[in-house]
Parts: structure tokens; C-alpha cells; sequence
């Protein structure tokens, strides 16, 4: 089997059966040759990520995690992961700061211009559609969101957001969400930039997400322990007394089998309480 993908919705892992477990009928019927054969599409199943869910997969080689469509996963054998340059995609939507990137703009619809925060106390400034703003801030594991303005569509928003971020970043790495999974937001802060906005009451959002934690998670890349909780990509998973850290776009592309791992670990500070 194969990781090749995660929803941060649902939550869970998308996982490849692997050819070996197709129906053999199927397999020696096909008048195609090997690598024919290998490029066929496999199934997907999504394993839960909900608190509390059992994982034990053992990580072996990684490569491209190939592609995922509505027929199901097409697999990839190119050493690149978690994907190579053929199966790389770029959101272009994402580089845009008012001048459209595509052919055609076709973003007419009322945007969001948000601000996002981190604890302790990291604050980002982003834009997406009005509909899906709380579905955002919760995708990227916000602890608190923001909504400053609604315009009529992205190239306003965008034109926006790229003279907000002149002061104030649109862009935050996992290992800055992974460092404050322990803490909390600095209100005082996070009200003070508030303020030079005049953000209404009625629109701001806090999230939960359950993790529950007094120390900062180890970083690591296993699939093997029981789910504290997700937030944003990040999934948290104890495991012998310890507490981790896991980007699960770090898990795209890895074969697994599914046994729980014996790899000793870092142990977390917990672990000695």
C-alpha cells in the first residue's frame, strides 16, 4: 500500500491498495505487459484519522505518490517525493497578486480577505472564497481567524491582501504551527493587530481542536500510535508515553505495511513526567 494524499477535513490518510491485492482474475486476464499493468488505477481508501483511531503502519520506501482521480489512484514509480515534475501541481491562483496568472481570469465571485492566527503569536493575512472562509482558517489549523473585508472577486482580494502583507506575513511553515501546538494565543497581541483593523466582533472565529497538550510534540514521520487529534496538516499521535508531530504531507508517498512500527523514537518531555 501507498500514501498518496490526507484530507484535513474528514480527517484522514488516502491509501493505494497495492497491486498485489487486486483481483487475480483481473490481473492475469489483462492482455497488457508489466508496466502497462502498473499504470492502471488502483483503489483509494481513506483511513480515519478521528481521536482516539488505532494506527500501525510500518513506512518503507517513498516515491511519487502519482496521481489521485474519480477512477482512483494512478500510481507513479519516479524516485521524487512526494511527487515528481510530472505529477507536480502548482495552485497558480496561490502566486496571484493582482494581475491574473491564467489565460482568463474566472475568479468573479465575492472573496474574503482574513487574518489568521497562530500561537503564540504568529499572524498571517489570507484570501479565499467567501463561502469556504471558517473551512480555510480551519485547514490550515488556525487558532483564531478574522475576517476583514468582503470584495466582489480574487483580483481585488488579492490586490488587498499583497499590500496587507507589505507588515504583516501570508505565509506560515508547519514548523511554526508544530511549535506552538502546546501553547496559547497571545490575546493581547492578537487584539492589538485586531484594532488596527476595526474588526467587529460578530467576525471573528477561535477553534478547538482537542489536542489537549502541556509539551511541545516531538517532530517525527510515523504512522504508528493513537490519534490525539489533527490540526491543519499536522497530525498528533501518542505513542509509548510520548507525543508527535506529524506533517502528513511528509507521510505522501511512502509505501507502508500495514504492522505497527518497532523504530525507536525521540522520547517527548511528557514521557518523564
Amino acid at each position: 500500500m501507498q500514501f498518496v494524499g490526507y484530507d484535513t477535513g474528514a480527517p484522514g490518510l488516502l491509501v493505494s491498495r497495492p497491486a498485489g491485492d487486486r483481483d487475480v482474475t483481473e490481473r492475469e486476464s489483462s492482455a497488457d505487459g508489466p508496466e502497462d499493468a502498473a499504470e492502471s488505477s488502483r483503489e483509494v481508501d481513506l483511513v480515519s484519522l478521528e481521536p482516539g483511531t488505532e494506527l500501525a503502519y510500518t513506512l518503507a520506501d517513498r516515491h511519487c505518490a502519482g496521481a489521485v482521480t474519480a477512477d482512483g489512484h494512478i500510481p507513479c514509480t519516479n524516485p521524487t517525493a512526494p511527487y515528481c515534475p510530472e505529477h507536480r501541481s502548482t495552485w497558480v491562483c496561490a502566486k496571484c497578486t493582482g494581475t491574473c496568472l491564467k489565460d482568463e481570469m474566472d475568479c468573479h465571485e465575492a472573496h474574503a480577505i482574513y487574518l489568521a492566527a497562530f500561537a503564540p503569536d504568529t499572524f498571517k493575512v489570507g484570501v479565499t472564497r467567501e463561502w469556504r472562509l471558517q473551512t480555510r482558517l480551519r485547514e490550515q489549523g488556525a487558532d483564531r481567524g478574522a475576517l476583514l473585508q468582503v470584495v466582489p472577486d480574487g483580483r481585488i482580494a488579492r490586490e488587498r491582501e499583497a499590500e496587507i502583507a507589505e507588515s504583516i506575513t501570508d505565509r506560515v511553515r508547519v514548523p511554526q504551527k508544530r511549535a506552538g501546538l502546546h501553547r496559547d494565543v497571545d490575546g493581547a497581541a492578537w487584539e492589538a493587530l485586531l484594532g488596527t483593523f476595526d474588526v467587529d466582533s460578530g467576525d471573528r472565529f477561535s477553534y478547538e481542536y482537542g489536542l489537549d497538550l502541556r509539551d511541545r510534540p516531538v517532530a517525527e514521520t510515523i504512522a504508528t500510535g493513537t490519534v490525539r487529534g489533527v490540526k491543519g496538516r499536522l497530525l498528533v499521535l501518542d505513542r509509548g508515553g510520548s507525543t508527535y508531530a506529524v506533517d502528513l504531507r511528509e507521510l505522501v508517498g511512502y509505501e507502508a505495511t500495514p504492522e505497527a512500527s518497532t523504530r525507536d523514537l525521540q522520547a517527548s518531555l511528557g514521557a518523564w513526567g
